[in-house]
């Protein structure tokens, strides 16, 4: 059990580098009429996915285990897709995909940290499911 916690884990910090990337590609690359609105939210978002990348990466050495740090281990373990996007509607669209898809991989992980006792790293994850849930509900506000 504490594998599976240790592995989904390392995940997320590989999903976070990729979200990072993939935010700052967003920020580069918006245009148009919600252009102010959405550089600063990318960016916004970003530095958020920046703090929980470390905070993830620090808990996996607190409870044993080893954070993956390379890019190569990064695009071998995350489950979000690289982005090239630069429609806004398509950036949108990637965000809330990903956002939707991080939620459900971190209740996973919640149940597990939850039946091993640590309270800790459930606290970590379910805070980030809050704010994550919260960037999705956002994000479905503006784009209707």
């Amino acid at each position: 059990m504490i594998k599976n916690l240790y592995m989904g884990l390392n995940t997320q910090v590989a999903n976070f580098h990729v979200l990072y990337t993939k935010l700052h590609h967003f920020h580069w690359f918006v245009a148009g009429k919600d252009f102010f609105t959405l550089h600063a939210k990318f960016e916004s978002l970003y530095e958020e996915i920046n703090e929980l990348y470390d905070q993830f990466a620090e808990r996996l050495i607190i409870i044993g285990s080893k954070p993956d740090s390379s890019i190569a281990m990064y695009l071998k373990h995350t489950t979000l897709k690289e982005s090239v996007a630069v429609k806004t509607d398509d950036m949108i669209h990637e965000l809330m995909s990903d956002l939707t898809q991080l939620i459900q991989e971190l209740k996973a992980l919640i149940l597990i940290s939850n039946e091993l006792g640590d309270d800790q790293t459930s606290d970590l994850l379910i805070t980030t499911v809050s704010s994550f849930e919260k960037h999705l509900w956002m994000f479905q506000a503006f784009n209707k």
